[in-house]
Order: structure tokens, then sequence, then C-alpha cells
């Protein structure tokens, strides 16, 4: 091969190393055969990874320069021992492993979230309540704080990877040797090695235990409804960030008011002579004892308002109304007395009554006996 090593990285004889290398990974991006298939593409990428093995080394490239030739670099497949790392930072994608340069792993981690469901009745959707949610969760650890390791000790660094967390795999490929980073099996990727786990959690910085949080609820929310606790949930692990905490509501059913958006709705039974004449009729709402006007000749199913009685919308103030629906109760049986009274008014008001005379199953009967 007599291609000048400088013209294949398009670079001058002066540039840097830097910039070198900057070459090099620009036109990898483009050549290498995971993303180039052109045989014409992989034969020119051996040559610039060969001008880049010689060039990016300052003996191999003093040697070139000096009139070594292009074969002074050695090809990587030759056993040159040539590092693909810079290859492998581009485009490897495999889980878990980090490439050079990343650093350690963190023991830190955050937390889960956790999700409580609490019963409220109609009465806290009307003006919002406060509830005590105990749950079992995990915490931090008391006896190391977080730190995972004894009192009194610390972790250490690794020394299969001398910190860094990963360390080096060398396989052969079509390519030749192919170095790629791994995370480290002694430490786990996390640089250190806690050699006295704390007693307390094993080393892990958090301990089950029970918790107890207030819960603010506001007026106005449904069945259903979420409210998020922000740092209130799991301990992270080693002492990292807690998750969050959510509420989930489930409202009970109450016995004589039903909800309609902000207002609350009831049904209430009338006697037939209090809705002819009118009466006032107490009702036990959530404000106390309040009395229901009921007009003269008041109609079955009309609908009597009671302002401001309501439920308080989230993020407003003005409550919404009660709704008193009327019920009027006809008797369904009548003593002899009260059928008499009620054939009176229906006599004077000129009414057809309901009542209807020689009309039963034994009516023609009667009659004929009546006429012998």
């Amino acid at each position: 091969m007599n291609d000048d090593y400088y013209d294949l990285l398009g670079v001058s004889r002066e540039a840097s190393t830097e910039e070198i290398k900057k070459a090099y990974r620009k036109l990898a991006r483009t050549l290498h055969p995971d993303v180039n298939p052109d045989p014409a593409a992989a034969e020119k990428f051996k040559k610039v990874s060969q001008a880049y093995e010689t060039l990016s080394h300052a003996d191999k490239r003093r040697q070139y320069d000096m009139g070594g030739g292009p074969g002074m670099g050695g090809f990587p497949g030759g056993g040159a021992g040539f590092d693909f790392n810079d290859i492998f930072d581009m485009f490897a994608g495999a889980s878990g492993l980090r490439g050079r340069g990343q650093g350690p792993v963190p023991r830190q981690r955050r937390g889960g979230d956790v999700l409580r469901r609490v019963r409220i009745d109609l009465r806290d959707v009307v003006f919002g309540t406060e509830q005590k949610v105990t749950f079992r969760t995990a915490v931090l650890c008391e006896r190391c704080s977080g730190a995972c390791a004894e009192p009194g000790t610390s972790p250490t660094r690794c020394t299969a990877c001398n910190g860094s967390g990963h360390v080096q795999r060398v396989a052969q490929s079509l390519l030749g040797q192919m170095v790629t980073m791994a995370p480290c099996p002694t430490c786990g990727g996390h640089g250190d090695v806690i050699a006295s786990p704390c007693t307390g959690c094993s080393g892990h910085g958090r301990v089950s235990s029970e918790r107890t949080v207030t819960v603010k609820i506001p007026s106005g929310v449904e069945d259903g409804t979420r409210i998020q606790l922000r740092g209130e949930g799991e301990t992270g692990e080693a002492g990292g960030p807690s998750g969050d905490l959510f509420i989930e509501l489930s409202v009970t059913g109450h016995d004589m008011f039903q909800r309609d958006g902000d207002d609350l709705v009831t049904t209430i039974a009338v006697p037939m002579t209090s809705a002819a004449l009118g009466a006032t009729i107490p009702l036990e709402t959530f404000d106390g004892l309040q009395e229901i006007d009921v007009h003269p000749g008041a109609q079955p199913g009309e609908e009597i308002t009671l302002k401001g009685l309501g439920i308080t919308p989230l993020r407003r103030e003005r409550r919404g109304d009660i709704r008193v629906v009327l019920d009027v109760d006809v008797p369904t049986s009548l003593t002899d007395a009260e059928r008499d009274l009620l054939q009176q008014f229906a006599d004077l008001r000129g009414d057809e009554t309901t009542r209807r005379q020689g009309h039963g199953p034994f009516a023609k009967l009667r009659e004929r006996l009546r006429d012998l």
C-alpha cells in the first residue's frame, strides 16, 4: 500500500494528535462496516485504520515521517494490538457496557414510588380533610445513614479495575483484536469495594420499616383522584433520592346525598297534604339543620335549591348548591274517616273521585239480587 497516511486522513503533516483523532473518528462514522456495507468502503476503512494506528503514536509517526514507509505501523490483524475503543465509543450499543472515561457506576439509586388507597366520605369531599396514612416501605438505615458500610469503616478502591468501575476485554475479530469495556466483576462497576457491609442494612443503605404520612385532601376531589407527594415514597439505595407517594382516593356513598358536579342532590318525601297546603320541612345537611320551604301546591319532581351548601370545587372558593327534589307521598291505605274527608274534599272541588261505586267484581251480582 503506497497511500500517504496524511492524505488518507485528510490532515496536514503538522496536524496535532487531537486533529488526527478527530479526522479518524469522522471517517470511521462513514466507512465502518457496521454502517457501510460497501466492500470498497471496508477496504478504505482498513487503510484509514492503519494510518490512524501509525500517526496517533508518537514513535511510529516519527519513524513514518523519517521514511519508514506505510507499513511501519502494522495492520491491526497482525498482532499489533490495535485499540478499537474509539470505534466502540461510536457504535457500541450493548446494554451495560460503559465506554472509556465514563467512570464508575454510582451506588445511589432513586427509590421506587408507592401507591396507597385511602377511603373518604362525602363530607370530606365537601370540606376537605387530613388523614394519616401508614404503610411499610424502605427507609434510610439509621446505623450507617445510607453509607452502606459498617460505622467506622468506608469503601476501598477496587484493585481489579483501579477504581474505574470497568475492565478491558480483548477479543479476536475479522478486524483484529477488538478491545471492549465491561463492568468490573469484582466491584460490580462501582469502582470501590465494601469490605465490611453495614450489619443493619446488609450494605444496602436502607431497611424496611413502617412510615406514617399526613395527607392533606382538598375539597372537591372525586372518586379515583390521585394525590402525589414528592419524596415521600421509598428511600433509594445507598442514600439515594426517595421516590414519590401516590394516594388514590375512594369516596364512599352517602345515604342521603348524591353528587352532581359541584351540587348535592337529595329526594325527600312530602305528604300529600303538605304538598297541597305548603309546609316547612327540616333537612339535615353537612352545614347543620336547614329548613325546606314547600310552597302550597308543590308538584312531584319539583326542585328546591339551597344556595352555597354544596361542594367547594378544586382551586375555587364558590361552593355548589343543594338541590332538593320533592316526592309527593300519596297514602296507600285510608281509614273510613280519612276516606270520607277526602271524598268531601273531592266533592267540594268537583273532582271525579277515584272510588268507583258498583264496579267491583261482584257488582253485577249485587244488582241482580237487588232486582229480585
